[in-house]
């Protein structure tokens, strides 16, 4: 059986009037309209093509790629709201329902929200969820302290930003650890920094431990010659100061002038850092 809100290779059983008709190694068909048929093909050929159910609930299959698939987090962009809840546009014809059941809060035309697509088993209809907790686990993990591994910003919070890792946990960036300008549904790479007896995790947005070094002198290093060799930032700076111009924490700071400085980079004077 073919999966809806997956690719599927499929094989081309024959040509009609509306399209190919394709089918899979236990007898199922599935129509591809003819806007989808590729210019030169062959019966008997194999397609890569994405199903899912068109408008009169009929499974169909395009060639077009979708912006989120069945089991996949993505930002997307609500295109309608009536009745039945919201709808949004993932690059396809029909548009991807999030019910009003699995809107977190009332979603809003025109706005910008990151959901979960699955498969619904009572309807056997595609999907979406703003809900995001009850698709992440957080019991059974797969990821340990200071491991690197892929964000997705979800949802600003008094503590910070949550984010969902690997598609597969959540986790939290503190928001006196943000040192860059973050929006909902921003992709990035990060550390996890502590894992809690709860199995919380506390995630870090910069490397940890002596890698932050090599790094951080490099930004450094980099801004100052972007600013003709000077920067009026030193240990008695302001930390808000120093997030604004290099978009690093103090601590992190210091530890990149202190290399700079024993590698004979630069000076520290008394109202700045130069480049000898």
């Amino acid at each position: 059986m073919f999966l809806l809100g997956k690719f599927n290779s499929l094989q081309i059983l024959r040509d009609t009037s509306v399209g190919l008709f394709l089918g899979d190694d236990e007898g199922n068909e599935i129509l591809l309209p003819n806007k989808y048929v590729p210019k030169t093909y062959e019966i008997g050929e194999e397609l890569e093509v994405f199903c899912y159910l068109d408008h009169e609930e009929r499974p169909i299959a395009t060639t077009l790629q979708p912006e989120i698939m069945r089991g996949e987090f993505q930002l997307l962009q609500v295109a309608e709201v009536n009745e039945f809840g919201a709808f949004m546009d993932w690059g396809l014809e029909k548009h991807l329902l999030v019910p009003f059941r699995e809107q977190r809060s009332k979603m809003k035309e025109g706005h910008w929200y990151v959901v979960f697509c699955y498969l619904d088993t009572k309807t056997q209809r595609l999907v979406a969820s703003n809900k995001l907790d009850k698709f992440l686990d957080n019991e059974d993990l797969s990821i340990k302290e200071r491991e690197v591994v892929d964000l997705i910003f979800t949802r600003s919070t008094d503590l910070g930003w949550e984010v969902i890792i690997n598609n597969l946990h959540k986790g939290l960036v503190y928001s006196n650890e943000v040192f860059k300008r973050v929006a909902i549904g921003d992709n990035t790479k990060g550390v996890i920094k502590r894992i809690r007896p709860d199995n919380k995790i506390d995630v870090s947005l910069q490397p940890m431990g002596v890698n932050v070094l090599e790094p951080a002198a490099n930004k450094i290093y980099e801004t100052l010659l972007q600013n003709d060799g000077f920067l009026a930032l030193h240990d008695k700076s302001d930390p808000e100061d120093i997030k604004a111009t290099l978009q690093m924490s103090k601590k992190t700071f210091k530890k990149g002038v202190g290399t700079l400085y024993k590698a004979r980079k630069i000076e520290i004077k008394e109202n700045g850092i130069q480049v000898i």
